[in-house]
């Protein structure tokens, strides 16, 4: 891990109490230690999670806390053993940034399910310091949980990969579904579901949209490529879409039944779980054990996915669909993606922004 010696100061945008309301923090980063790379924070994901923890929905939140966990940054200095990256690349970090790196998850590479991992912001360091995410000038970060943005993948691009797309890519990786011709159904067309939809259709499936109205049809179909829209809503459209689905990814980050969605997939279905929600979801077990369906939940992905992750969406050019703002329409941002009035994700112009307003 990174020197615990003297310290220097950077300024984020920090949360103070469970207002969310964000506004300019100075705090300490240590000094740049053998294993570290210090980045000028360049551009920064705004994601769901972080209006979950500035607000403190799920009853863990610490402060001050500066949120911001898809950070892509240029390297200004490594320590004396990185091996990995120089002073100059363009990097990315992404919700996890230590781990115990001796469990049977950190050895298969798999370091996001450690239980002593630790988390970019809202967690405590190995010196005992609090973490501190994105929404800042700059960072020190282990060497390890730092990726390279390919070259000719533009950075503000790049940001909402790091945890939206990664989302996305780690389970259809895990579960052999990345077969050319599967079919998928996307649930929920926020920042997470727009990006399923284009990485699955990279990957050569068949993909549906599921959503509760009509409103965004035309944008799922003739923007994103999707290959079918279903309007939950309407029984005659889900009950042609009965038994036909591979796969169904569940991306809405609030409470809402399961049941309806459960008859789409096959036999062997499989529906992934993606949304953070707070409270209980329910189904009754007969809608599962009648097509040996499996509902499974995934966590962003590892290290070693983002790097697979970001070579596979330059390969194939797949972009996130973004928002470009300054850092003083954070909170108006973060106000208009609890109310899902982005398309589709907000990024943080950091290196462009007057920070410390």
């Amino acid at each position: 891990m990174g020197s615990v010696g003297s310290e220097r100061t950077t300024t984020g945008w920090a949360a103070t109490d469970p207002s969310g309301i964000l506004s300019p923090y100075t705090f300490a980063l240590r000094e740049t230690g053998p294993e570290d790379v210090y980045i000028k924070v360049t551009y920064c994901g705004v994601c769901h999670t972080d209006i979950h923890q500035v607000k403190n929905d799920l009853g863990m939140s610490n402060y001050p806390m500066v949120p911001g966990h898809e950070t892509v940054g240029e390297v200004i200095e490594v320590g004396r053993d990185v091996t990995k990256f120089k002073a100059g690349d363009s990097v990315g970090v992404g919700l996890i940034i230590g781990s115990c790196r001796e469990c049977s998850s950190c050895t298969s590479n798999i370091e996001q399910y450690c239980n002593k991992k630790i988390w970019n912001y809202n967690d405590v360091y190995t010196d005992g310091k609090p973490t501190q995410g994105g929404f800042a000038s700059t960072m020190v970060i282990d060497q390890k949980f730092v990726v390279k943005i390919p070259e000719g993948l533009a950075p503000e691009q790049a940001a909402p990969l790091l945890c939206a797309g990664l989302t996305v890519y780690s389970p259809l990786r895990k579960f052999d579904l990345t077969t050319s011709g599967l079919k998928a159904g996307i649930l929920g067309l926020g920042g997470v579901g727009h990006m399923g939809v284009k990485i699955a259709k990279a990957m050569g499936h068949h993909v549906t949209v599921i959503s509760s109205s009509n409103k965004k049809q035309e944008e799922a179909m003739d923007h994103l490529g999707a290959d079918d829209y279903i309007v939950s809503s309407e029984p005659e459209q889900m009950g042609r879409a009965v038994d036909t689905l591979d796969y169904i990814m569940d991306t809405i980050p609030v409470v809402h039944p399961l049941e309806p969605y459960l008859p789409l997939l096959k036999v062997d279905g499989r529906f992934i779980i993606m949304g953070v929600i707070a409270q209980p979801l329910q189904f009754i077990t007969p809608m599962i054990m009648l097509g040996r369906k499996s509902i499974t939940g995934t966590f962003i992905g590892s290290v070693e996915e983002s790097a697979e992750m970001l070579d596979f969406c330059k390969e194939k050019g797949v972009t996130s669909s973004i928002e470009l703002v300054k850092m003083d329409y954070i909170n108006k941002a973060m106000e208009r993606l609890e109310k899902n009035d982005v398309r589709y994700r907000f990024v943080v112009d950091v290196a462009g922004s007057k920070i410390d307003l």
